[in-house]
């Protein structure tokens, strides 16, 4: 069985207190959209105290955790939600996260990158089809922010030629 939100954030909580993303800018971030969209889980008072700039970002972001993790599950897991959506590339390295990918997916990755290699090796001098543009484009559906670069401009590269 997995483990609950709140496990993880406590499995995660020492990887977010080093990692150095987790800047003043980005735990501001994540306090508001606690207390605006989930008011019972940080309310004004409570946000107040978490965005205080007089109290260094690493001690604002320890206490924040903690209290998340006092709340109970779904403070957790709204944490995460809030994290995925302002920090796509902290939350994608979260040690949980690394964790559940298993073999299945870096096969797939493995998968991608041969079949990329594939169209590149293929269709040199000749450009992409249309068709293949529009795959390789859906492809970059399921990606993350720099994968989908990759293969978009890869996709762009092709088409010029």
């Amino acid at each position: 069985m997995a483990d609950s939100y709140r496990e993880q954030l406590i499995k995660d909580s020492e990887f977010l207190r080093n990692d150095k993303r987790m800047g003043t800018e980005l735990v501001d971030k994540l306090v508001l959209q606690l207390n605006r969209i989930y008011p019972q889980i940080l309310n004004d008072k409570e946000a107040q105290k978490f965005r205080n700039l007089g109290v260094p970002t690493a001690i604002r972001l320890v206490e924040l955790l903690s209290h998340l993790q006092g709340k109970g599950e779904e403070a957790c897991y709204e944490f995460y939600r809030a994290l995925h959506i302002h920090a796509e590339d902290v939350y994608f390295s979260l040690p949980t996260r690394i964790h559940r990918r298993g073999p299945w997916f870096f096969l797939s990755c493995f998968t991608v990158v041969v079949g990329v290699a594939f169209l590149y090796y293929h269709s040199e001098g000749k450009g992409l089809g249309d068709d293949t543009r529009k795959v390789l484009g859906f492809t970059t559906l399921g990606f993350g922010t720099q994968a989908k670069e990759v293969l978009i401009s890869y996709i762009d590269d092709c088409s010029r030629k």
